[in-house]
Formats: structure tokens, sequence, C-alpha cells
């Protein structure tokens, strides 16, 4: 059974358009989710809307919008009233630019989307946007309006197909500075640095997200899977915290150990703990000669 398409519309981009569908890229349907239940009677229960003034239910026929104008003060909006709000991006995914795609900062990026054409007639004209682009390190901004809200999309050929990715506005993101102005710059050695460097390279492997691995989600199955069988569930010790307190050249002498560097890990090792003893001889050296001075 095809998935129902998220919304439908044109894309267009100049004079050339095409109708296309749009579908989310992403999908939380494997996950395991929980309901709340009655540990009594076992039953899965209802939430009810309540009256915050006078307690009473709510019944869905009564239920509206209202955008709050001071406390306790709503201005209330009909779903008709919403129709009102006419933009053209309503109906239409119109291409307004193309930028760099190295220049989108990943901030911003949202929800992904497959935009595909909608039915036969579309095929020739989705395939001269789509291929338009294939060759060009860029990528298309439109705007679109999604669950009533304008959206900016990214737009870039994706295999046969199209993947927009819809935008955050500056206003979502929050200024890093408030959260990064109170670090301190330290002093770091450069053979700190270097073998941080080490262990980077290490490390080092391709993007693969084949090898992504959910570990709580499976724990959690299997969790689940144990209590249905009657399995009693054993609750773990809590760890203990390392202590923070560790002489920082050691961690990272350590971290190559435990990775296996190899010969040219220990060499770099030494080299770096030979500058080091050679940086304090020299010091110590300074010292004596400006006492005897």
């Amino acid at each position: 059974m095809a998935l129902r398409a998220y919304w439908k519309g044109t894309l267009k981009l100049s004079l050339v358009s095409c109708p296309v569908m749009l579908y989310p890229a992403a999908t939380a349907a494997e996950k395991t989710r929980f309901h709340l239940i009655n540990r009594e009677t076992g039953n899965r229960l209802k939430q009810q809307m309540i009256d915050s003034e006078t307690g009473d239910v709510v019944e869905s026929d009564q239920k509206g919008r209202g955008y709050e104008l001071r406390k306790g003060k709503y201005v209330e909006i009909e779903p008709e009233e919403l129709e009102a709000v006419q933009i053209e991006s309503n109906h239409t995914i119109d291409i307004e630019s193309f930028v760099p795609r190295e220049e989108i900062d990943q901030r911003y990026l949202n929800h992904p989307y497959y935009i595909a054409p909608d039915g036969k007639a579309a095929v020739d004209a989705f395939a001269v946007i789509r291929d338009s682009m294939k060759d060009q390190d860029r990528v298309a901004l439109a705007k679109i309006v999604l669950t009533n809200r304008e959206h900016v999309m990214a737009i870039e050929p994706l295999g046969k197909g199209l993947l927009g990715t819809t935008l955050r506005y500056p206003y979502e993101l929050r200024d890093e500075d408030q959260f990064f102005d109170d670090i301190k710059n330290p002093k770091i050695t450069k053979d700190m640095v270097d073998l941080a460097g080490h262990i980077l390279h290490t490390k080092a492997a391709h993007f693969d997200p084949g090898k992504f691995k959910d570990e709580y989600e499976d724990a959690l199955k299997a969790l689940v899977k144990r209590k249905a069988s009657g399995k009693k569930i054993q609750l773990p010790e809590p760890e203990e915290r390392p202590s923070n307190v560790v002489s920082l050249m050691d961690a990272l002498k350590q971290s190559l150990k435990r990775r296996g560097g190899g010969k040219s890990a220990k060499s770099h090792a030494r080299r770096a703990a030979g500058r080091q003893r050679a940086a304090k001889k020299a010091h110590r050296s300074t010292a004596r000669h400006r006492k005897a001075g």
C-alpha cells in the first residue's frame, strides 16, 4: 500500500511548473511507545479537556483556538478565518534562489521530505527541474506552507526525486554567544594538540548510517519482551562516576593506548613527553642562572 502524500501542490521554477507530492522522509513508527493505563484494570486511559477555571469537561465541538493577548484574555480565531491568511506558497513551492550548499548553516536544517511528481504528466517538467540542479553544487530555496505555517525549504536532487528540507527561521535559533562567552581560553601545549590529533586520526572513518545502532531502543524492546513473559526485571547497580582529577596529558596517552595506536602512537607520545621534560629542564636551568646572577 502506497504511503499517502503529506502535501500536494505545485513545484515552480520560473515559468516551468509541475504538480508534486511531499512525503515525510523520517518516521518514528518503529520506536517503542508506551500508553497510560489504569494500574487496577490494565485498561488504557483517555484524556479529557478540562476548563481551567470551572473544572468542567469540554466536549470536542466546544474546543476552539485562541491567542493570549494578556494573562487570561484570549481572542478566538475560527478555522475559516485562518483560511483568510492566503499567501502564494499555500499550494506552491516557488523556487526563489539557488545558494551554495556549504553556505547553509546546519543549525537551520529542520525536517526532511521526499518530493515526487504527482502523475505521469508531471514527470517531464519534474525531471527538467531536478536535472538542472544535478550539475550545480547549489541548493534551491523555496517557500511552502505546511500545517498552517510558512516555511523556507532547501531543495536538492536525491536519486530520481528531490529532497526538501524545511529550514528554521533566525528567531527560532538561540545565539551561541550566551552559551560560549564564559568559556575560558586555557593555554594548551602543542604536544597535547598533536596527541589529540593522533587520536582523531585513529578514529577516522566514513559516514555510514548503516552502522548506527539504537542500543537504548534494543534494550527497551528486550525489557518489554522479558516483562511480558513474566520474568523479573533486574535493576542495574548505580555506576560510580569517574573522578575528573586526572592529568590531561596522561588521559591523552591512555586514550592512544586503548585505541592501539601502534608504534607511531607510542613514539609520538615519547617525543611529546621528551619535549615536556626538555622544556622543564630548560626552565629550571634558566631559573638557576637568574639566581646566580
